[in-house]
């Protein structure tokens, strides 16, 4: 048929059922946009800088900001225990992977309702405006671990082979934001209070992160629930296989690891049998 009568694909969408093949096939949906997932991610990055002075600067503003602050308090006012080099290093390699985190689940968050117009409109698989908004906040990391780099250079710290483990521990990190960006922009299409106490939920979380502290000063009673955040796992690790020259603490990433598999599938099912009514609810 040719013309305006040609055929066109059409998609019903039904309500998900809670099953592993749920995921099989949204992996398989997820392939088969790769180029709108690709498109949408660049036009993220490239929207946050629009018409910025700075531009992408500010990928590296805040984290270089807020070590700066964190120094003066945590190093001259109070004097904080600290491993491995000068606390501004000690602090700025444990901000990096947190500032991902933050940015990539503040972010994504509110992506579904700051979309409903294409939610409203036209069929794709919905997890790729968070799963956007992750990419955009690594690519927001890799430009900040430049200024890592620099730092490491000036305080005259070498890096060693096991530097190289960063690479997994950031896979951790990725997939526990995309976990996280999955359910909260799934629970704020139905529940607008998410994106208004994000910001203290994080401010929170941070603190039961070693972001400004070592993990050694945590009590002993608490260090099993501890261990269960896997952002304290990623943030402790990230920061010894930088200054440690590579020595990793496998007590507490490894039950942070079994929480983020467990939870990723969970998140994404949840994310599809939702999926159905997003246009209705948003």
């Amino acid at each position: 048929m040719n013309g305006s009568n040609q055929l066109r694909r059409t998609k019903v969408i039904r309500p998900a059922t809670f099953s592993p093949l749920t995921i099989v096939r949204g992996a398989r949906d997820l392939i088969h946009y790769r180029d709108l997932l690709l498109t949408l991610t660049i036009h993220r990055i490239n929207v946050r800088y629009k018409q910025s002075a700075l531009g992408i600067a500010w990928a590296v503003l805040q984290p270089l900001l807020l070590m700066i602050v964190y120094t003066i308090i945590f190093s001259v006012v109070v004097k904080m225990p600290h491993e491995g080099g000068p606390y501004a290093v000690f602090v700025y390699a444990a901000l990096l992977p947190w500032t991902f985190f933050s940015t990539a689940v503040t972010t994504s968050a509110s992506s579904l309702v700051a979309h409903n117009n294409l939610i409203t409109k036209v069929y794709f698989p919905r997890e790729i405006l968070p799963l956007t908004y992750v990419l955009a906040a690594f690519f927001d990391f890799l430009i900040a671990s430049v200024i890592l780099m620099a730092l490491l250079g000036s305080y005259h710290v070498s890096l060693t082979a096991g530097a190289l483990l960063v690479c997994p521990i950031m896979l951790v990190a990725v997939l526990f934001s995309l976990a996280m960006a999955l359910l909260l922009s799934a629970f704020q299409v139905r529940f607008r209070d998410i994106g208004i106490a994000m910001g203290l939920l994080l401010q929170l979380w941070m603190y039961a992160t070693p972001v400004v502290y070592p993990y050694s000063i945590v009590p002993d009673r608490f260090v099993f629930w501890y261990s269960l955040n896997p952002m304290a796992g990623v943030v402790e690790n990230f920061r010894r296989v930088i200054l440690q020259h590579g020595t990793m603490n496998m007590a507490v990433l490894l039950p942070g690891v079994i929480v983020c598999m467990l939870l990723l599938p969970l998140a994404y099912l949840y994310f599809k049998t939702s999926e159905a009514t997003m246009a209705d609810v948003i």
